[in-house]
């Protein structure tokens, strides 16, 4: 048997690639997971939620949410975006809600409510599923096809890791970024260059008494900047177990992933925890005012929570019980230090491995992204995490997979895409 297209891998991306080559009209279809499990990681996605993706419907603003990939995903977030995916999973039966901070969940805040949507549209549009089945090679045939009858429309052979030697038309690599490695053999095999794979969503480890005994605490707005280098952001932080967490950090250890990898994740961390506030007067005016109140027990700013503020305090020299009063010019300083420009060390990162993202693989410049087809073996697809994209918290990675999925599904039975829909002649490319 010749398979029209087996999708490598059996996550987001390669459902979503399956699911529409079949329901297009496409031939014979087959995923292969290595795992015992397919959709592993949309199960454990949002805290078991599914964030689905983010409502971001311009394509321009929506890109500037990937720190590798941006320029190269502009255009095929024009023709699948955020709109067309919520438009398809509607069309299947999913209702989705948006929150304040534009993610968007299935109204179930459950992850299975995906998981369900995308194995019921595979089996009712014939797409074949075969678990436990990692793929140990991927040989293009090309114009020195096998001589047999069985091969001669064949344009690839795979070999399974259990020996089974599989033939199809068409391939669409969807290993994912905590597979990277696995994926990343099959595309070389092909001619494919790699870029280095490296944790791109991580936390960071902190050894520090001002942090030491405050998991859970959480500032909605803070500046953070890494010493040294270019690396900066503005949002929410929280402190963990670990060291600090949030979307903050989490977007700087993305755009930063590999010159942190290259400092071996040792660097210092410099906080602003009230941006745009005028600390120094803050902290005039209420000694002027509340003289005879206790530092520590007393903060002019509702933004800190009170144990990292009483915290800060004693970092900055005042002693328990001090009031403001007392407050000398040397000790008023060093609070502004710890409040505008506070130090911290980091040693290391923390990484939950099943969900954060992997940047690297696949390079970019290889594939096409009109269509997802690769520049240098004709019918050979990529989509999803296996290529060197990856986004910020929030949704956007999955993003990447419904439309890098829709594309690749779409193309590899001859149709072109613009704005979700076939194109004709008379459509211009993006």
């Amino acid at each position: 048997m010749i398979w029209d297209f087996i999708c490598v891998g059996g996550g987001a991306a390669g459902f979503f690639a399956a699911i529409t080559h079949a329901e297009r009209g496409g031939g014979a279809t087959l995923i292969l997971e290595k795992s015992p499990e397919t959709l592993s990681k949309v199960r454990i996605s949002g805290g078991g939620r599914c964030n689905v993706t983010h409502a971001c419907f311009d394509p321009r603003e929506l890109c500037l949410n990937y720190p590798r990939g941006e320029k190269a995903l502009r255009g095929a977030l024009h023709r699948f975006g955020v709109q067309d995916s919520v438009d398809w999973f509607t069309a299947h039966g999913v209702e989705l809600k948006t929150e304040a901070d534009g993610r968007i969940f299935p109204v179930t805040d459950s992850s299975q409510t995906i998981i369900d949507c995308l194995e019921r549209a595979a089996s009712e549009s014939g797409v074949k599923t075969r678990k436990n089945c990692g793929v140990a090679s991927v040989e293009a045939l090309g114009e020195e096809a096998p001589a047999e009858e069985s091969e001669e429309v064949a344009r690839f052979a795979l070999e399974t890791e259990s020996g089974e030697r599989l033939l199809a038309r068409s391939v669409l690599l969807a290993t994912g970024g905590t597979r990277v490695v696995s994926g990343a053999k099959l595309a070389e095999q092909l001619g494919h260059r790699l870029e280095s794979a490296v944790p791109s969503l991580f936390t960071f480890k902190i050894r520090d008494a001002r942090l030491a005994d405050l998991p859970g605490v959480s500032v909605a707005q803070v500046d953070c900047k890494i010493v040294g280098q270019k690396l900066a952001s503005t949002g929410p932080l929280l402190v963990t177990h670990t060291g600090v967490s949030g979307p903050g950090i989490l977007k700087i250890s993305a755009w930063g992933a590999r010159e942190l990898a290259e400092c071996a994740y040792r660097f210092t961390l410099l906080v602003n925890w009230l941006p745009g506030v005028d600390v120094l007067a803050e902290l005039q005016a209420l000694r002027e005012k509340a003289g005879t109140r206790q530092i520590d027990r007393l903060s002019p700013f509702s933004a800190i929570p009170k144990r990292l503020w009483a915290q800060l305090v004693y970092a900055a020299g005042v002693e328990a019980g001090q009031t403001w009063a007392s407050l000398t010019k040397k000790q008023r300083g060093a609070l502004v230090g710890q409040l505008s420009r506070g130090e911290f060390e980091v040693d290391g990162k923390s990484v939950n491995k099943d969900e954060f993202v992997t940047c690297g693989g696949a390079t970019l410049k290889q594939i096409d992204f009109r269509t997802m087809e690769s520049k240098r073996v004709p019918g050979l697809y990529f989509a999803g995490e296996i290529m060197d994209v990856d986004g910020i918290t929030g949704g956007f990675n999955f993003q990447n997979a419904w439309t890098s999925g829709y594309l690749a599904g779409l193309s590899s039975i001859g149709v072109s895409t613009q704005a979700g829909r076939p194109m004709d002649a008379s459509d211009s490319v993006q």
